[in-house]
């Protein structure tokens, strides 16, 4: 099969047009089954007598290259059947491996030029077989494609025809690294028509798609050979309704087509955007919005939560985390899609992964990421900010690393998957011994440099670090990260009573160091979240009374940032303030996370303030108006709100826990979850000075049911009750 093929290359740079590779297939015989494996340095798109192989788009998708190269396999009998000879034509991107990534401006981060390796196995019908792989028998042209890049656009020669064929490249290059397909592939998804066009206040004519996404812009045209078709694309407009690009940094984000003579539908083919609005820099002639979609592009990762209630804002909040999620879980999790950089930061991806289970279906998805998490952790346990891994920053920062212990555990409870603790359970245990071997105290993580509270509204004015002592922020992960990895060794069934003494110690030692009376040295609403959410204080009455006073205090408005606020709502609501916890869900005035809502925002944005209640940018240097990270709060809507949980002892929900808490300035919640044992339901609503519970549980499961006080224990069906 594949590992018999040859890597072939054009011998060309790779930031030269796009080389077309062709072989022709013959059939000796009737085939009875064709198939094709393939994979690449760069990115592909392959074709067999014109037409598109699979409907996969990015491939072979991305991993840590040096370490796992993933190949899809693709049935192409029908392409082949019946025919006498084919030609198979793939054409090479430079996509993550070889393109420039993350804000340096740098390049090649794992090959210095694209190439391909291909292998066709034909089964004919008496039993006997052949193979064609790539190898000097190949052949290669320049195609019309004649430069692309992820962050900067593409440029598409609709006059090139490839021609000209010329012997390829052999390429020394190892295949020790090659695995199959393991994550969903990336297609195409929802196509949307523009809401409206317009001219802005500088005369540009600009598209309005209505909705901020990830994917590229497909349209249809004709005009004289030669004539160029351009545009540009942004997120937002800025406070006097011109198209606003200055938080792209250096990504381009430009489309340029030179028409030939036929008429041309296009869309981008090694390239992809964030966006909402398209600005027409050149067309040729009057410009018709009909002839142009929005396509939505995505891992294929299927939808399995709803949330709905009374309030249109809640709503709208958790149809912008819906679109967050999609926009950024394109192969990897990703902090954005717009600008220079489009990294799988950790820290995002452990903030979100438990509202992310509730929303899709990603254990395949995190699977795949947190194989390549493994893969990038460095001998000593530390893990790199970003997987993969192209910042190579040698520092590892508390948050951020515990993605390799939060994020297994999560997908664990969500899908009752012991294959991912049995995976990842080493690279959970470096990280926690990783955080162990920092400093003179093993029981404490000091003195090391971190993110710490990221965007937090605590933070100096301009600033991205908050107030929360960085050093109670880091020990508490240790903390936290330890009694995950006893609960994974448990569930494994592992001795786990060196790190059951190792997890009180660092709590006995955190109470001591960052504690007074049991409330945290350190006044920030971050300080007192992970001291409650975490269990790390022995007084949580205290702690959650002046949380919730540091919160009236402030105008019931919230201060945290990506460390605090995921678990804001949820540690006041456990400790007795839930009340609080729905005020600040339903705060409208900045901060909150409706104030964006009101803005008009249809994602999730990077800071509370990415605008300002001026109509002002927070910083043109990092604002991204498509982040996922608050959107953790969808873990709230469907864990307290309407009460969906799993039973950490029977995961996946075997065992359903479902606990509503209501709130009487909400009419009514609904809410269901796809889970791996049938749909679970959880419902409340206020009627006639009542609130009326509906539940339902599917066949082959349990739940504990909690509402008013009671506690009740029941098998399969549905179920109300008023009180």
């Amino acid at each position: 099969m594949i590992d018999q093929a040859n890597w072939i290359w054009d011998g060309q740079t790779a930031n030269t047009v796009s080389p077309v590779f062709q072989k022709e297939i013959a059939p000796a015989k009737p085939l009875r089954q064709a198939v094709l494996q393939i994979t690449a340095l760069g990115l592909y798109e392959a074709s067999i007598d014109g037409a598109r192989v699979g409907d996969a788009l990015f491939t072979p998708g991305w991993t840590a290259y040096n370490k796992r190269l993933q190949y899809q396999t693709y049935d192409v009998t029908e392409q082949l059947r019946g025919k006498s000879a084919a030609c198979l034509q793939v054409t090479l991107g430079n996509g993550w491996c070889v393109g420039r990534l993350a804000w340096e401006n740098a390049y090649c981060h794992w090959a210095k030029q694209r190439a391909l390796l291909a292998s066709v196995q034909l089964q004919y019908e008496d039993g006997t077989q052949e193979e064609i792989v790539t190898g000097p028998d190949w052949q290669w042209a320049p195609g019309p494609v004649q430069f692309s890049e992820l962050y900067d656009g593409e440029t598409y020669d609709a006059r090139i025809v490839p021609q000209d064929f010329r012997p390829v490249c052999l390429l020394e290059y190892t295949k020790d690294i090659l695995i199959p397909q393991e994550g969903e592939a990336v297609k195409e998804h929802e196509r949307i028509a523009p809401v409206a066009m317009f001219t802005t206040p500088k005369g540009e004519t600009v598209l309005d798609f209505g909705q901020n996404l990830t994917g590229y812009v497909t349209f249809r045209v004709k005009g004289e050979e030669g004539q160029r078709c351009e545009f540009s694309h942004a997120e937002v407009l800025d406070k006097d309704g011109n198209f606003y690009t200055g938080n792209l940094r250096t990504a381009k984000n430009h489309i340029c087509v030179i028409l030939g003579q036929e008429e041309l539908t296009y869309h981008p083919h090694f390239s992809f955007q964030g966006f909402r609005y398209v600005r027409i820099d050149s067309w040729p002639g009057q410009v018709n919005p009909d002839d142009f979609r929005a396509v939505a592009v995505h891992s294929d990762i299927k939808r399995t939560g709803d949330f709905s209630c009374s309030s249109s804002l809640l709503n709208q909040l958790y149809h912008n985390i819906i679109w967050g999620q999609k926009s950024n879980f394109l192969d990897v999790p990703t902090d954005c899609p717009q600008r220079d950089e489009r990294l799988g930061w950790t820290g995002d991806a452990q903030v979100f992964v438990r509202a992310a289970s509730y929303n899709f279906d990603v254990a395949q998805f995190f699977h795949k990421w947190l194989h390549d998490l493994a893969a990038e952790q460095a001998p000593d346990g530390g893990v790199p900010h970003v997987i993969p891994d192209v910042l190579h920053d040698k520092n590892h920062s508390a948050a951020w690393g515990d993605a390799a212990v939060i994020c297994p555990w999560q997908i664990y409870l969500t899908y009752g998957d012991r294959a991912i603790l049995e995976e990842q359970f080493n690279s959970m245990r470096s990280w926690v011994e990783y955080m162990r071997s920092r400093g003179d105290n093993e029981f404490l993580w000091k003195g090391d440099v971190h993110f710490g509270d990221w965007l937090a509204m605590d933070a100096p004015e301009g600033e991205c670090v908050g107030a929360t002592d960085l050093d109670l922020i880091a020990t508490a992960y240790y903390a936290y990260s330890t009694s995950l990895l006893i609960k994974a060794g448990k569930a494994l069934g592992k001795d786990m009573a060196e790190y059951e003494a190792l997890y009180q110690a660092v709590t006995w030692a955190f109470r001591r160091e960052f504690l007074v009376d049991g409330l945290p040295r350190c006044q920030t609403q971050t300080a007192y979240v992970l001291a409650l959410y975490f269990h790390l204080t022995d007084r949580p009455h205290e702690v959650a009374a002046a949380l919730a006073r540091m919160i009236r205090d402030n105008g019931n408005k919230l201060s945290t940032g990506f460390v605090g606020t995921p678990y804001l709502l949820h540690a006041l609501t456990e400790n007795g303030y839930a009340e609080t916890a729905y005020t600040l869900l339903l705060q409208e005035e900045y901060p909150s996370w409706l104030y964006s809502v009101n803005k008009g925002a249809t994602t999730v944005w990077e800071h509370w303030d990415s605008i300002k209640p001026d109509g002002s940018m927070w910083s043109d240097s990092m604002n991204s108006f498509n982040h996922y990270a608050y959107g953790s709060v969808a873990d709230f809507l469907f864990g307290k709100v309407a009460g969906i949980n799993p039973d950490e002892n029977k995961p996946g929900y075997a065992h359903v826990v479902l606990a509503p808490v209501p709130d009487q300035r909400l009419g009514w919640v609904k809410a269901q979850l796809e889970t791996r044992h049938g749909l679970v339901k959880s419902a409340w609503r206020y009627e006639d000075g009542h609130v009326i519970y509906d539940f339902d549980v599917p066949q082959g499961a349990t739940a504990t049911i909690r509402i008013a006080g009671e506690t009740r224990e029941v098998q399969a069906g549905h179920f109300q009750y008023i009180r």
